[in-house]
């Protein structure tokens, strides 16, 4: 199990490293001139050559490649990944302002999502009217083949432009949370019932219905039980993996509905080509990203015994 465990820590740690060597590569590297990355295009032909020295100097990029890249290395294992261009904030203190929104929207999405598949895996595998199982599986391919930002305008122009039902816009209380969670959750929920699905309908298949089936359990109390609580094991680990995907849908989500967060700050650290801002962004969500995955690693065994007995295997 420690074994396990330092493997796990180590890929976790691995991708927050590969973020930041990609991002220093694309944005301090490639560029021939990285300097001209922190001004304004359209002023960049009246900038005073001292100036672009001066500038050039203060983020270190008049010394080696090598030397710029462990020194922000360094700088970025204390937490300190420069001073925004724009705001002057330092970046982690700017990601950092932001991220309890995302977080909150992204788990509270998450968690939407969840609820949503099981509830299509359940009534599916369930139901004994053909037509109406066929009409359930077919809800995930539906869900994951609308885009973000089109679910995202049908809601405001239903719910919040004609009903009044929700605020339009902001972050203002729990009911401005209510459309953005659920843009952000039915896409997701997609790949999350299909896989539910597939796994209710080969556990129905196994050795052990067919024992509770003898011993009088009807078809709802079993699927309700040891097949929901078996089936649900492989579906934890596509739910940790999915956060990724909550996080590049918040860019959207958080745009559509004018909501503070990592995504409108993205947006913005794009938009002007804020690049301390951008790496810092990137990389404090990787480092999130690889948390969720890391925990999700490490509670598994402890869901699944046949997974430890593997593990104790391979320790012997």
């Amino acid at each position: 199990m420690l074994r396990y465990a330092a493997l796990k820590t180590g890929r976790a740690l691995f991708v927050v490293w590969a973020a930041f060597t990609l991002t220093f590569v694309l944005l301090f590297v490639l560029p021939a001139n990285p300097e001209d990355l922190l001004f304004d295009p359209a002023e960049l032909n009246t900038i005073p050559p001292e100036v672009r020295e001066q500038v050039a100097a203060n983020y270190g990029f008049d010394e080696p490649v090598l030397v710029q890249y462990f020194e922000r290395l360094g700088r970025a294992l204390a937490g300190d990944f420069g001073n925004s261009v724009q705001s002057g904030k330092p970046v982690t203190e700017a990601v950092l302002g932001v991220l309890p929104n995302t977080l909150l929207l992204s788990a509270g999405a998450l968690a939407l999502a969840a609820l949503i598949a099981y509830g299509i895996a359940l009534t599916a595998t369930s139901t004994r009217r053909p037509w109406l199982r066929n009409l359930v599986e077919s809800l995930p391919s539906a869900a994951v083949s609308v885009p973000v930002f089109l679910s995202g305008i049908l809601l405001l122009q239903v719910f919040a432009f004609k009903l009044g039902w929700f605020p339009a816009f902001g972050s203002d209380g729990p009911a401005s949370l209510v459309l953005p969670l659920v843009t952000l959750a039915v896409p997701v929920s997609g790949p999350i019932a299909q896989l539910l699905v597939r796994r209710f309908t080969a556990e129905l298949e196994s050795g052990y219905v067919t024992t509770s089936r003898a011993k009088g359990a009807t078809r709802e109390q079993i699927v309700t039980g040891d097949v929901f609580r078996n089936a649900s094991l492989p579906a934890l680990t596509i739910t940790g993996i999915t956060f990724g995907n909550l996080i590049a849908g918040s860019v959207i989500t958080e745009t559509v509905f004018a909501r503070e967060g990592v995504g409108r700050l993205t947006q913005t650290a794009i938009n002007t080509l804020d690049v301390p801002l951008v790496q810092g962004i990137v990389v404090l969500v990787a480092a999130s990203f690889a948390f969720i995955n890391l925990a999700v690693d490490l509670v598994y065994p402890l869901l699944d015994p046949r997974l430890r007995a593997t593990l104790a295997l391979e320790a012997r």
